[in-house]
């Protein structure tokens, strides 16, 4: 495959994977531009398949795990978190369903409930190193002085 930056969306299959990455076929789309161009323009169907949606253009895609990635937390001034999506939004941190999937990786809601985020190692690194335990329980700080559940995976 020809190297110059940007691909037809339907010349290759499509996926994004569990690192946070874009790829057509096996070949990571490297340039920034492209990556943050499909973040923005990732659709879902109503029958829940995903598609790449850019002006007239449609390529439905594979996820390998979750349609966002946390790649970066920010402290705010009220003491909470914000989390920074692959797609260039900013939330802050829910205030339920924080918690850790089968595979380790933390994850929570994202935009408004309707889909999940998975965090990337930095930002789980960075969530969690602010996080406290109390008892058998964990928290993460939240704005104003809460504190947000942090759901840890049951004890086999």
């Amino acid at each position: 495959m020809a190297r110059v930056g940007f691909w037809a969306v339907e010349s290759a299959p499509i996926r994004f994977g569990r690192d946070g990455r874009w790829y057509a076929g096996d070949e990571v789309i490297a340039n920034p531009r492209i990556d943050a161009l499909f973040s923005r323009h990732l659709r879902r169907a109503d029958d829940g398949s995903w598609w790449l949606v850019i002006a007239d253009e449609r390529a439905r895609i594979e996820l390998e795990d979750t349609p966002f990635v946390v790649r970066h937390v920010e402290r705010e001034n009220d003491g909470g978190f914000a989390l920074l999506l692959n797609d260039g939004s900013r939330e802050p941190v829910p205030a339920a369903g924080l918690g850790f999937g089968p595979d380790g990786a933390l994850r929570c809601p994202v935009k408004d409930g309707l889909c999940e985020a998975r965090f990337l190692r930095p930002a789980q690194v960075e969530l969690l190193s602010a996080a406290t335990a109390v008892g058998c329980a964990a928290f993460v700080p939240g704005p104003r002085g809460t504190r947000i559940p942090l759901h840890l995976p049951a004890a086999d």
